[in-house]
């Protein structure tokens, strides 16, 4: 599993988890290459309302779920 964690080292984007040790370094590269499109973000709300977002790769695959946040603001 690939964890993205923030400057405070709080993960922000939590990734499946691999079988390899090589899927999981290209789990590592898809976090890297991704993050800077706008359009690989999928904004959701959990069931209790609470922000998250979704990274996708350029198939489509889900890459990592972020943690929920207070506020859409915060999120995006």
């Amino acid at each position: 599993m690939v964890n993205l964690k923030a400057g405070n080292h709080e993960a922000i984007l939590t990734s499946e988890t691999y079988t390899t040790k090589l899927g999981a370094k290209g789990g590592i590269v898809s976090v890297q290459l991704n993050p800077p499109n706008d359009d690989r973000y999928e904004r959701k709300n959990s069931v209790h309302r609470e922000p998250y977002f979704v990274l996708k790769s350029t198939n489509g695959e889900t890459i990592g779920t972020s943690e929920l946040y207070s506020s859409a603001s915060p999120r995006d």
